[in-house]
C-alpha cells in the first residue's frame, strides 16, 4: 500500500509540450529554445519536464548549478546541459565526465578547466557571460577583448557563446531591452570577428515581446510552464494561441465545523467571525508552500465555489469560510490553483495577493509537496 499526502501537484505534460511548440513558432525556424529547468524545472519537477520537453524536440537545456546538471544527465537527458552559476574550481572535471557546458566569467574558472582538459586530453566548449545592463553576473561589456585574450592563453578552452540576460524585458515597450541589446550586438560583433559564437539573449520576455532579439538561440522559462513574465498583464494582451499553466495544486477537506458568532480564528485571532460560520479545516499550510502572507487574503475552490482563508495559515492547516457553499464534507477536493468548475485560481491571481509573481508561487508548491505527471 502506498502513502501519499493530501497535498498534491498536479503537472500537465500535454500543457508543457504545447508551450514549447508556442515558444519555438514565436522564436522562428532555426533557432534553439533552451528550457531552463532549474530550480527542479520552477517546481514542475526537473528531470520529468525535461523528458517531455526532450520528447517535443527540445535538445538545450539550462540549470543554475552543476549538481543539478549531474542529476539532469544521470537521469538520460541526452542534449546539452547548460550551468549559469559557474562553478568551485574543484567541480571542473564533472563537466568532462558529464559533458556539461559551463558558461564563465571570470579566469578563474577558465584556468581550472584549461588543467583539467589538459590533464584529460580534451577540449571544453564554453560559453561567455555578459552583463550589458542586468547588474549581476557577467563581465562589463569593455572587460570581454581582454578577457578573450586572456583565454587564449588557456589550453583547451573553445569559446563557443556569448550571452547576456534582460532584466526589463516583461515590459513591452521597455527602451531598456532596446538599447540593451544593442550593446550585447555590438560586443558580439566585436568578439566574432574571430570567432564563430552562438549568441542568445532573450529570455521569456525577449521571445514574446522583443522577437528581434532571438539570435541563435533563446532561453525560456516561465514561459515554458504556462505563465507570462508580466502576468495577468500578459495574458489579457496576448491576442494569439494562449500560454497554458501546467500545474495544479489540490487537497482535501479534513474537517468540517459550525461555530458561533465571536470565535476567534487560529494563532493571533486575526480573524473573528460575525455571525455563525460554517468552516472547512484543509491540511495545509506554509510547510507546504501555501505562504502565511495569503492569510486572511487568499480563497481555494470548493465544489466550483470560492471560500476565503479566514485567520492566519499555520504550518500544516489553515481554515476557510464555506458558509454559502452547500454540502461539503469531509473529503471533498480543493483546488488552491487550478480549475475548478467554471472557475480558476491562476498562479499570477495568488502572486498579487502575495505581492511576488507567480514564478515564487509556482516554486513554492511543486517544490514543497508530492508531484504527478498526466497528460
Amino acid at each position: 500500500m502506498s502513502v501519499t499526502s493530501f497535498n498534491q501537484i498536479r503537472v500537465s505534460s500535454a500543457a508543457l509540450r504545447h508551450n514549447y511548440r508556442l515558444l519555438q513558432q514565436r522564436a522562428g525556424n532555426g533557432v534553439r529554445v533552451l528550457a531552463m529547468v532549474k530550480a527542479d524545472a520552477y517546481g514542475h519537477g526537473m528531470e520529468e519536464a525535461a523528458r517531455v520537453f526532450a520528447s517535443t524536440g527540445c535538445n538545450d537545456f539550462g540549470v543554475a548549478e552543476i549538481g543539478e546538471a549531474v542529476r539532469l544527465r544521470s537521469s538520460g537527458i541526452i542534449g546539452n546541459i547548460f550551468v549559469f552559476l559557474g562553478f568551485r574550481p574543484e567541480e571542473s572535471g564533472l563537466f568532462f565526465e558529464y559533458d556539461i557546458t559551463p558558461i564563465i566569467y571570470d579566469l578563474e574558472n577558465g584556468a581550472a578547466l584549461s588543467r583539467e582538459a589538459l590533464r584529460r586530453g580534451q577540449e571544453i566548449v564554453v560559453h561567455l557571460k555578459v552583463d550589458c545592463g542586468m547588474g549581476r553576473l557577467g563581465l562589463l561589456p569593455e572587460e570581454v577583448d581582454a578577457f578573450l585574450a586572456a583565454l587564449q592563453q588557456f589550453p583547451g578552452i573553445v569559446v563557443g557563446g556569448i550571452l547576456s540576460h534582460f532584466p526589463m524585458a516583461d515590459e513591452h515597450e521597455s527602451q531598456h531591452s532596446v538599447e540593451q541589446f544593442s550593446r550585447f550586438a555590438g560586443v558580439v560583433t566585436k568578439a566574432g570577428k574571430e570567432l564563430s559564437l552562438v549568441r542568445h539573449i532573450a529570455n521569456s520576455g525577449g521571445v514574446l515581446y522583443f522577437p528581434h532579439t532571438c539570435c541563435d538561440m533563446v532561453r525560456a522559462g516561465i514561459s515554458l510552464y504556462g505563465y507570462y513574465p508580466d502576468g495577468r498583464a500578459g495574458r489579457e494582451r496576448e491576442k494569439g494561441e494562449k500560454l497554458q499553466p501546467a500545474m495544479s495544486f489540490v487537497t482535501r477537506v479534513l474537517q468540517v465545523r459550525t461555530v458561533p458568532a465571536g470565535t476567534g480564528i487560529s494563532y493571533g485571532y486575526t480573524y473573528t467571525t460575525e455571525r455563525e460560520t460554517r468552516l472547512a479545516v484543509l491540511p495545509v499550510g506554509y510547510e507546504d508552500g501555501l505562504s502565511r502572507s495569503l492569510s486572511n487574503r487568499g480563497e481555494v475552490l470548493i465544489r466550483g465555489k470560492r471560500a476565503a482563508i479566514r485567520g492566519r495559515i499555520c504550518m500544516n492547516l489553515c481554515i476557510v469560510d464555506i458558509s454559502e457553499i452547500e454540502g461539503v464534507q469531509s473529503g471533498d477536493e480543493v483546488v488552491i490553483l487550478g480549475h475548478q468548475g467554471d472557475d480558476c485560481i491562476s498562479g499570477d491571481e495568488i502572486a498579487e495577493r502575495m505581492n511576488s509573481i507567480s514564478y515564487e508561487v509556482l516554486c513554492l508548491f511543486g517544490n514543497n509537496n508530492e508531484r504527478t505527471y498526466k497528460e
